[in-house]
């Protein structure tokens, strides 16, 4: 069976909202709705977000009052509180030098081998008590989603394995294995496993 990782599509950015606070856009919303209606999102069995509000509306939308959302507060996004809101090109620099040093941190960012380590343990958490024939999506954060990917894939933290802009993608990994199955996708343009 399978699992799929899903970060949060488009964000109504507000500098004057803290990041986590922050909800869907309009095309954000627009494109849930659209994987909502796939095939692949009627057979999840299970949906787990992160606390923040833009990971929580996108798997609302997608398990579509089928289910129940659980969330986890260890499957947030990096910490970047320490710099508060960055604009988009400063926020690009910060992020290719947060991927480039995950060892080090950017002006006081979590880093990103520990976010890696925080994320990779909340997913095995989930794992390890979720029943293996039940397909189960995990809504989260393109840093953390990249992070998790670079781990299951066994490569070094980079970020050329990061998402696609926009956010909004999937990558999809076999849960008897761990292995990815399928690179970063549009969620409202995969197909299923």
């Amino acid at each position: 069976m399978f699992a799929l990782y899903i970060t949060h599509p488009q964000v109504a950015i507000d500098p004057a909202v803290p990041v986590p606070d922050w909800g869907l856009s309009e095309r954000g919303r627009e494109r849930a709705a659209l994987a909502a209606s796939t095939d692949w999102a009627q057979q999840i069995g299970r949906f787990v977000a992160s606390t923040e509000r833009k990971a929580i509306e996108t798997a609302e939308i997608l398990s579509a009052g089928r289910l129940p959302v659980e969330t986890d507060h260890a499957m947030g996004e990096n910490d970047r509180s320490a710099t508060g809101f960055l604009p988009p090109d400063a926020f690009e620099e910060a992020a290719n030098w947060f991927f480039a040093h995950p060892q080090e941190s950017f002006h006081g960012w979590e880093r990103a081998m520990d976010a890696q380590a925080r994320i990779v343990a909340a997913i095995e958490r989930v794992l390890a008590t979720h029943d293996p024939t039940l397909p189960i999506a995990f809504v989260g954060h393109g840093g953390v989603g990249t992070l998790l990917k670079c781990h299951l894939g066994g490569t070094p933290i980079r970020r050329d394995h990061d998402q696609p802009a926009g956010g909004g993608n999937l990558f999809a990994f076999r849960l008897a294995d761990r292995s990815v199955t399928c690179d970063w996708t549009a969620m409202e343009s995969w197909k299923g496993m």
